[in-house]
């Protein structure tokens, strides 16, 4: 397996320098955040995009993808998410990043029937265009949809190969579900992992990995055993936890910890 990090641990900071940490510290690759807060983002031009481009591809590094907030089943007309995840897309193809993360985003009046109608009609629409260009739209296993079993009737409705699941180790066991059961609902699907670490249940400022009480190892184990070789990336949700500890310091104990993870689970 191949390791990443988000640059949602270290907001605002210039693309010259997220490269810095991700070859100092021995990462293959990196998942841009996608805001407007941040120096990649759908707004850029096409000069900016291929300079993006370029820097990583003479660092060695490689954009695993682009983490957006589109939100596939959210209430109201189809148009302006379409947009949004159109523009991530293009985005993704202009900078060479296979993957494309959107939120499945339910509201609270809706039912989960048409919740997942909803995000299964507008993933199967965006698909088309993804596949055009050669990316993959992640539907991360988050907020409304937070487990395997959550995301797999929206997934297996789609049916389209540029379509798949981005599993967030957090949310799925906040939703009580077991590695192996994630892992049963989504092989089918996955895109890649983000791994973090968490205090509890009731606190989920960021720690350092394996100091926390997220399945970690149990989730590694998993992959190893079923011959998963994609990518782990760490998601260290600083920009939400202004007293979490910064990430570049934990960057190497980080990838040490995972790396130690897959060479027992090996």
């Amino acid at each position: 397996m191949k390791l990443a990090f988000s640059t949602l641990g270290v907001p605002g900071l210039p693309v010259p320098e997220v490269l810095r940490l991700a070859t100092a510290h021995g990462y293959h690759g990196v998942e841009l955040r996608a805001h407007p807060e941040e120096p990649v983002h759908p707004g850029i031009d096409r000069g900016e995009r291929a300079d993006v481009a370029a820097g990583f591809k003479e660092a060695g590094v490689e954009i695993l993808g682009l983490a957006g907030y589109a939100r596939a089943a959210a209430p109201g007309d189809d148009a302006p998410v379409l947009e949004e995840i159109r523009g991530l897309v293009d985005l993704a193809h202009d900078l060479g990043a296979p993957f494309v993360r959107v939120f499945p985003g339910a509201g609270t009046g809706q039912s989960r029937e048409e919740a997942d109608a909803t995000a299964a009609r507008r993933l199967a629409t965006a698909a088309e265009h993804a596949a055009d260009l050669g990316v993959r739209i992640l539907l991360e296993t988050h907020d409304s949809h937070r487990t395997g079993a959550d995301a797999l009737p929206i997934l297996g409705a789609v049916g389209h190969r540029h379509v798949g699941a981005l599993w967030d180790v957090m949310h799925t066991w906040l939703g009580g579900e077991q590695p192996q059961e994630t892992y049963a609902a989504l092989a089918p699907y996955l895109g890649y992992v983000q791994v973090k670490d968490i205090a509890s249940a009731d606190d989920t400022t960021p720690l350092p990995l394996g100091s926390g009480v997220l399945p970690l190892t149990e989730c590694v184990d998993v992959l190893s055993r079923h011959g998963w070789d994609g990518w782990l990336c760490w998601e260290y949700e600083k920009r939400w936890y202004e007293a979490a500890a910064p990430l570049p310091e934990l960057l190497g104990p980080g990838r040490e910890h995972l790396a130690r993870l897959l060479n027992e689970s090996a």
